[in-house]
């Protein structure tokens, strides 16, 4: 089968009865667009409707060039799951969502940023699918786009990457096959390193990486420097961090495409004399671009034969394997480094590379070269740096820690790496290039050495001196810079963050939880901050420690609490996060005085962004978690009493399409448990959405789903909950702090979606994407079945210890032995 064949080109005629073009580039709100009618932007360059890639039972909505013959599906909405027959209809509901439906059946549908009142949808000569707000000034205001979930194209424009403020990660991923636009293994995208980079993934593992943006292109790509055609972008910031590709004709259309098959990114180029689709480039390309093949200090140089070779400094760790070509176990240096004295190390200077993986680094892209040579030299783990961005005479420093990994040799462009080497192999090295000099170059640098001795000898002196004087020391010891590596995550120095809470001053101090006291500080830069001080009789250690730090450095999105750094020295450890100044939600609706401050409008805008925040845990972030202690004391709401979810300390992560696992190591919050876990130790995704239900409640009602339970359930408010629904008094549930201000449908709405939440079987409750469509619809919801009455079978009463920045009678428990 050809290779054009996997870009998901079909070709294929339609008569007039099957498929017709609507006048319009776009619907309003409660139009729709059934089966066999399209609509098509603008100027005419892309259409959209139902398409069948092989059996023409099975349907998906999807993109494609409307003036190319060749059917060329450029996005599907439905991808993962399809739609048998015709009978598919596409609608944009009054609150600004696309629902794709079949015989009333949703399967598939999108969530707006917010809801407006006069919402469109409208298909732009981009390949954009947009939802809009006609009454928004704005045009590009849009509250939902299809650019933001590619499929396996990129389209000119469209954003590889991530969009920090919302928590999204647009990916390119594979067909399965020609036939089946589902998931592949293989995708493409960003990851959120301190120095981030593009990166493809055969499954979970690492299969490419281009290199490191420089300001110019990837440094393993020199050959897609700007130039007539394309212009290339990186983009990374507080805000963003993405590639992106623009083209700079009208007349040339071009697309990047991840076929599943060949395991290659192809560029294409459509050739309108030959009416074909030409490869322009792929990746990767060739022997060298296979991610690690030369190991930790090995570099891979095409020419060479065998093509994995050491770095300048460095010999075979096992020299057996390495002869026998496997190449796996990589280098090591031929002389150790010395940490204690920095003098005997220096740095080598390689040129024309790819530089290698940046899982472990850091970043500042406002210093120079020799301060960030000075940055390396001071820190025991740091390998070697290289500047950021090559444009002009150079800027911005970068560190490796570790071991150098996936580095090729370039034969034309590449970058300069500077390699930290004892200087005894420095000098046998500039031995060596010195016997290179002839004569006349050594006349030349003999006459000038004694010129500027006898000119300014003093002068040099007093300068190194001022410059030795200057270097501020940030080493840590060697235990402290694994921890560093491991973690990827910004280290704080103790004194830091000493100054900055008062010495921990019992003034300062805003809280106290299972990990410790937690302080609130203010660094120099006025920056406010909360510190989680790891306590030395905490029932969580140094694993929770480290599973939250692993945890929220890799997670970023509005909803969840953002970690800042850690500090990690002696015996301390620290999380620092961002101040939240509202401190945490229970410390508002259990409160009479300050319950008044959450009418329903607030109240109902906290349940949908943690709603949201728990969607992107189970299925948007990288890694699929578990957060196993969702209550109201680890919501942190900021000074515009947004809500954020925290404490990570328990969370656990599944690989893949798992959703759930089992442990004998109890642990959570009595109250918020779902029945399965308490009892048998089995957690999953709907053990969090039973914790969300038990929530969704208490911020309702203003009361605890309290730990002491009674044989006929008098105080559990889950079985409260139940009654009056069944009695049709579920209003009676409301907390009288929003009596006044609530909507009582809303109200109502959020109670069912709460007894669904609580089901006492995991089948038997949403996922949170049905849970954050239910909150931002009004389609029908089943009726809610018996919810899970466990608790009585524990007689705890859970008022032993205060929450993390807030105040609350909860335990979390930590040791309690599944039956």
């Amino acid at each position: 089968m050809s290779i054009l064949s996997f870009i998901c080109i079909f070709t294929y005629i339609l008569s007039p009865s099957l498929r017709v073009s609507l006048a319009a580039d776009s619907i309003a709100a409660s139009q729709s667009i059934p089966d066999g009618m399209t609509l098509v932007s603008q100027g005419g360059t892309f259409e959209l409707g139902f398409f069948s890639p092989g059996s023409f039972s099975k349907r998906y909505l999807g993109m494609w060039y409307k003036k190319i013959p060749v059917r060329t599906i450029v996005w599907v909405a439905n991808r993962q799951t399809s739609i048998n027959g015709t009978s598919g209809i596409l609608m944009l509901n009054s609150t600004g969502s696309l629902v794709l439906s079949q015989n009333g059946t949703v399967v598939w549908c999108t969530t707006p940023q917010r809801q407006a009142r006069k919402p469109v949808a409208q298909l732009l000569d981009s390949g954009n699918l947009v939802v809009k707000d006609e009454e928004d000034a704005n045009p590009e205001a849009y509250l939902w786009q299809s650019f933001d979930y590619p499929s396996d194209t990129m389209l000119p424009g469209m954003k590889i990457g991530w969009d920090l403020r919302n928590g999204l990660n647009r990916r390119l991923t594979a067909w399965k096959s020609p036939e089946d636009p589902s998931s592949g293994d293989f995708s493409w995208g960003i990851e959120i390193y301190n120095y981030p980079e593009s990166v493809m993934n055969k499954g979970q593992k690492k299969y490419y990486r281009p290199g490191p943006w420089n300001g110019l292109y990837q440094s393993g790509t020199p050959e897609l420097k700007p130039n007539s055609l394309f212009d290339y972008n990186f983009v990374f910031d507080q805000n963003e961090a993405y590639y992106t590709y623009t083209l700079r004709t009208n007349s040339l259309v071009s697309i990047l495409v991840m076929n599943q098959t060949s395991y290659v990114r192809y560029r294409y180029v459509w050739v309108e004399t030959d009416q074909k689709w030409r490869i322009y480039a792929s990746r990767p390309g060739d022997y060298c671009d296979a991610y690690g093949l030369c190991g930790a200090n090995g570099h891979c140089i095409i020419t060479d034969s065998p093509v994995c070779q050491c770095l300048k400094g460095f010999r075979p760790k096992s020299p057996e394997m390495w002869n026998s070509m496997d190449w796996s176990q990589g280098c090591v240096h031929k002389r150790p480094l010395s940490c204690k004295f920095k003098q005997k190390d220096g740095f080598l200077k390689v040129s024309g590379l790819k530089l290698p993986d940046t899982t472990h680094t850091w970043l500042n892209q406002t210093i120079g070269l020799e301060e960030c040579r000075t940055k390396c030299l001071n820190n025991c783990s740091c390998m070697a740096f290289a500047n950021s961005d090559i444009r002009g005479k150079g800027r911005g420093c970068a560190l490796w820690f570790g071991d150098l990994i996936d580095i090729r040799h370039m034969a034309d462009g590449g970058q300069d790496l500077y390699i930290r080497m004892n200087s005894s192999e420095l000098a046998e090295d500039a031995e060596q290039g010195h016997k290179k000099l002839t004569k006349k170059t050594i006349a030349i640098i003999a006459i000038a050495t004694s010129v500027m001795l006898l000119l300014g000898c003093s002068c040099i002196l007093r300068v190194y001196k001022n410059y030795n004087d200057k270097v501020k020391s940030v080493d840590q010891d060697q235990n402290n810079g694994k921890h560093s590596e491991d973690l990827d995550l910004p280290l704080l120095d103790l004194s830091t963050i000493v100054i900055a809470t008062g010495n921990f001053s019992i003034n300062n101090k805003i809280g106290e939880g299972g990990f410790g006291p937690v302080y609130w500080g203010k660094l120099v830069n006025g920056q406010e901050i909360a510190v989680k001080r790891l306590s030395k009789s905490s029932g969580q250690g140094i694993t929770e420690f480290k599973n939250e730090v692993k945890l929220v450095a890799e997670l970023q999105h509005r909803n969840l609490v953002k970690l800042l750094g850690c500090c990690i020295q002696g015996e301390e450890n620290m999380l620092v996060y961002e101040y939240m100044s509202n401190s945490s939600l229970d410390s508002f609706i259990f409160d009479d005085t300050k319950g008044v401050v959450l009418d329903w409008s607030k109240r109902y805008h906290i349940i949908c962004g943690i709603a949201r925040g728990l969607l992107y845990l189970h299925q948007d972030s990288r890694l699929r978690i578990i957060h196993r202690d969702l209550k109201a004391s680890n919501v942190l709401l900021d000074d515009a009493l947004n809500p954020k979810i925290s404490d990570f300390g328990l969370a656990r992560t599944c690989g893949g399409d798992q959703i759930e696992g089992s442990t004998n190591r109890v642990v959570g919050t009595y109250g918020y448990m779902a029945p399965e876990y308490a009892i048998d130790g089995v957690f999953s995704i709907k053990s969090d959405v039973f914790s969300f239900g038990i929530l969704l409640l208490e911020i309702i009602s203003g009361k605890r789903n309290r730990g002491f339970y009674d044989a006929n359930h008098s105080q559990n408010l889950i079985g409260q909950a139940w009654r009056k629904w069944k009695e049709g008094k579920a209003l009676e549930l409301i907390d009288k702090n929003v009596e006044n201000s609530c909507i009582a449908s809303e109200v109502l709405r959020c109670i069912h979606i709460s007894l669904l939440c609580v089901g006492e079987h995991p089948e038997d409750r949403p996922s949170m994407s049905s849970v954050v469509l239910m909150l931002g619809s009004e389609m029908d919801l089943p009726n809610p079945r018996q919810p899970g009455f466990y608790l009585n079978k524990f007689s705890v009463e859970s008022n032993s210890s205060q929450p993390e920045f807030g105040t609350s009678n909860e335990m979390t428990i930590t040791q309690l032995i599944a039956r």
